[in-house]
């Protein structure tokens, strides 16, 4: 392998390692945004309600095995309210029609709809305050 390729690959690693290490800062952050949502939403009262999903094609919805807070308004994303984000999109199908949908945990971002059309992004803290309002700083 020629110096340079050597150096490019290097390099590489280390942007590699940069990006996760933002990744994971990012999610750390998220996370704590979360757990706070939880205990606020608790502590005012807002209960949680059934998650229902729709699947790839938009179709549904699809009872699901989890309760929690929908933060998008089209209901396409939650905090449940075992702490965990969901994003609100499940295979579909007749077994999930029949039986209900499984839902997974995703690492949740600290910009809800990030990339998407302009308008359909959110900051997560903005999103959660409008479903449990923070207290004033």
């Amino acid at each position: 392998m020629s110096e340079w390729a050597a150096e490019r690959r290097e390099a590489a690693f280390a942007h590699e390692e940069r990006l996760r290490a933002q990744r994971e800062q990012q999610t750390r952050q998220a996370r704590a945004l979360i757990a706070a949502f939880v205990a606020r939403a608790q502590s005012q009262g807002i209960e949680p309600e059934p998650l229902t999903a729709r699947d790839y094609g938009g179709r549904g919805p699809f009872r699901t095995d989890r309760r929690g807070w929908y933060v998008r308004t089209n209901q396409s994303a939650a905090v449940g309210e075992d702490g965990e984000f969901y994003v609100l999109v499940v295979d579909g199908g007749l077994r999930a029609r029949l039986r209900g949908a499984r839902l997974r945990p995703s690492e949740p971002p600290l910009v809800l709809g990030a990339g998407g059309r302009d308008g359909e992004s959110i900051d997560l803290r903005d999103a959660l305050a409008r479903v449990a309002p923070e207290e004033p700083r």
